[in-house]
Order: C-alpha cells, then structure tokens, then sequence
C-alpha cells in the first residue's frame, strides 16, 4: 500500500514515518522544505515538494497513492490559523479525490460540540467535516493531550512543573481530560489506514484514566521528585493564563496561548468505539509519563545535537532546545578520523563519567545524576575534506531539575566552557600527537 504522509517534519509525523516503513508500507512524504527531511527519512521513502496550500503542488504528491494521512495545522503562523486550515483541507480533499485516493486518516480534536467551543477545537473539528465534503472517505481520530518525550503538552507540562515550586493554579487545571501515550496514537493511525471502509468514521481516542491538569503535573512533579505546591484560585481565565505561560515556556507561547484557551473544555472519550473497531489497548496516565521520560535518554543518544546548533568559532554557541540547554564547539585537526576516535574512545571512565554509548566516530558519556539534574558529553570526530582532516566536536547536554537547576546551569556557564574548551584542546593534542603530527 502506497501511503502520502503530511507532517512528516512535525511531531507525530515523524514518529509515525519510521513506523510506516518498518510495517512495509510505500512511503511518499509531501514537504513545503524537503531539505528538512534530508538525513532523517530512509532511502526507500519518497519526498515530493508540495503544499496544501499550493493546489498545483498536490497533484504529482497524489499520484498512485492509496491512503492519504493528514496532520496539517496552522496554529505555529502569525495570520489566521482557522482561515489557513480550512483552505488547506479543501485542497487536499479536492486532490485526493481527483487522484482517486481511498481514504484519508486524519488527527483531530476531542472535545464536544458546542458554540463555544475554543477557536483551536473548533478548527480542529471543521477541517474533519472539510475533508469529509470531498467525498473521500475519512477516518478521523480525536485525540486529547499526547504525552510523549518532545510533544508540545509534554513540553509545556515539564516547562510549568519544572520552573515553578509554587504554582497558582486557575480553575481550568481541574478540568477532566483524557491524555493518550504517542504510542498509542501511532498504533490508532496505523489501524486506522489499514482499516477497509466505503464510509467516513469518526474515532475518539484517548488513554485509560480521565484526570485532571493538575493530577498530570503532580504525577510529572513524583516521578521527577519535585515538590510542588499548587495554590487553587478562582480567577485566572484561560486569556491571563496564556500571558503567564507566555512568561514562562517562551518557546511555546504563540501555539501555547491558542492551546490554553481549549483546556476549559472536558476532553474526555464519550463514544467508546475505537476499542471495538481496534486491537489497541491504550496504556494510562502514570505509565505514558514515565515512558515519555526513559525515552529522553534514547533520544539524548541517538540526537546529533549539534547539528541543531549554529557553527560558531568563538566561544560556546548555546541554545535551549526543550527543557536541555546545550553548548557546542568544535576544532578542525591535521588528523584522520580513525587516529582521532582512537583519543576520543579513551575519554571517560573517570571523575563521575561513564560511557552511555559508543559508536563510530561518537563516544556519549553521561555523569552521575546529581541534585542540580543530569548531564552528557557528546564526542564527535567528523572527516573533513575526505580524511585528511578531521573535526572534533565536542557538545554538551543539560537536563535540569527545577528551579535549582536552571540556576544552577546559570551560575557555572563561565566554569564549565572553561573546562569544555580545555578538554577539547587537550583532545586535539592528544589526536595530532597520536597521530605522528605536530599540532
């Protein structure tokens, strides 16, 4: 079955892109800047330049293609994000049925029908009853928040629990809502594109407890053991609520503000008929957090992180990429790759450090967690100009516990790239002298 799948640069896209492949499906990625996916979509998978807001750019995008999976949104733009999303699943419907595709899986919204309804579940809603106008048959899932290592709730729930001991916490936080593990999203899209029907069906997806905001953040707080104080107040409307989390998860406030205005609605399963129709069985609250969390530590191994930093050729060039705060630097030397990852693979093992993972050309060392949080060391040789040359990089990763260790990041930046530029120098020497080359 040949599959287009939009998103792929996005979240669940590109969660989803790896399970496609490795269930055998033919892969074609539609991408507004493929250059985005270069280096993180296998060969066999397709990358075809289009845009659902492009008509003209969907047709080649649609052809020979089966099942189509939608996970579009606007909310990341400055303009009208509900006028962009409806556009978009026009023209999309429109292709696809032109092209002839079966059906579309798309991932929507839980929350019921109602006037007031939030801009952003109303959206949500309306690009479902787009899609469907075009006569292709849809298969629209409803999910409430997804937890999972690098989802924007997931961000957004560890950025509030992790910055703030003392929380004034506004009605809404007590508001029920049904919170589902990524992977249990993943296995539900995978269902759904495999699931064979002349007719459009909507799902309600969800994990199997209904808690509140607030349980979420105590249970994060626990198994990160935080202690956090909440303080209920009556007043905090969902708009004021948007310029404080505006304040605090800079990073996430421009889709942050539109997210805050739909947790005063109940996001909870009523129709309880994807559990018939499919084999998933959703996992709960405590253990989707706790996964979301052990899976930092694969992610911390097998991110090039580096490669999300500007070359910089003074000083540290550092960054906050989520909760992490990283610095990263290199140094061109006179060596080949093999001379310098022979110096590299006998870094470690000593002052608080153990090797977490070595593979060719990278040795990642983690340090025993302390009370400030927990922290890696990334070392790279990369060949330069063939393998005459060869480029040590040296990146540093930061997961700080709370408050404390945020500060605590802050007050030792100037000791700590003090002792990261030594020991990319002493790396160096070590390589050219090994080597048989003067520095």
């Amino acid at each position: 079955m040949r599959v287009l799948l939009t998103g792929a640069s996005g979240y669940v896209g590109g969660r989803l892109l790896p399970v496609l492949v490795r269930e055998g499906f033919g892969v074609r990625c539609l991408a507004r800047r493929p250059e985005r996916l270069l280096g993180r979509v296998p060969a066999e998978v397709e990358v075809s330049r289009g845009d659902v807001l492009e008509v003209p750019s969907l047709a080649g995008a649609m052809a020979g293609v089966e099942r189509a999976v939608y996970l579009v949104h606007s909310m990341g733009g400055s303009g009208d994000f509900t006028e962009a999303d409806r556009s978009g699943a026009q023209n999309f419907g429109a292709a696809a049925r032109a092209a002839g595709v079966r059906s579309i899986v798309y991932l929507g919204g839980l929350g019921e029908q109602a006037s007031d309804l939030s801009p952003h579940l109303r959206s949500r809603q309306e690009v479902g009853d787009v899609l469907r106008a075009s006569g292709v048959p849809v298969v629209e899932l409803r999910a409430s928040v997804i937890l999972g290592s690098g989802s924007l709730s997931f961000e957004m729930l560890r950025a509030l629990v992790e910055r703030l001991p003392v929380m004034v916490t506004p009605r809404w936080v007590r508001v029920p809502t049904q919170p589902i593990a990524i992977e249990d999203v993943l296995a539900y899209l995978l269902a759904a594109l495999r699931l064979e029907t002349c007719v459009s069906r909507v799902f309600e997806i969800g994990g199997c407890d209904v808690v509140s905001y607030g349980d979420l953040m105590r249970e994060y707080a626990r198994q990160r053991g935080l202690r956090r104080f909440m303080i209920p107040v009556p007043v905090l409307t969902p708009r004021l609520s948007s310029l404080w989390l505006g304040l605090v998860t800079p990073l996430y406030a421009r889709v942050g503000r539109k997210l805050i205005d739909s947790i005063r609605h109940p996001t909870i399963v009523l129709d309880r008929a994807a559990l018939a129709e499919f084999a998933v069985r959703p996992i709960g609250m405590r253990e989707a957090l706790q996964r979301a969390l052990a899976d930092e530590d694969t992610e911390v191994a097998r991110t090039r992180w580096a490669d999300s930093l500007p070359a910089s050729g003074r000083g540290w060039g550092g960054a906050r990429l989520g909760n992490r705060r990283v610095d990263s630097r290199g140094v061109t030397v006179a060596a080949s790759p093999a001379a310098v990852f022979a110096a590299l693979e006998r870094t470690g093992g000593e002052k608080g450090w153990r090797v977490q993972e070595r593979e060719s050309g990278r040795v990642l060392l983690a340090a025993e967690p302390g009370r400030a949080g927990r922290a890696w060391l990334a070392l790279e040789a990369r060949p330069v100009q063939g393998e005459r040359e060869t480029e040590i990089r040296l990146t540093s990763i930061f997961d700080p516990l709370g408050l404390g260790g945020i500060l605590h990041w802050h007050a030792t930046r100037r000791v700590r790239r003090r002792a990261l530029s030594q020991m990319l120098r002493g790396l160096a020497d070590r390589a050219v002298v090994e080597a048989g080359i003067r520095p």
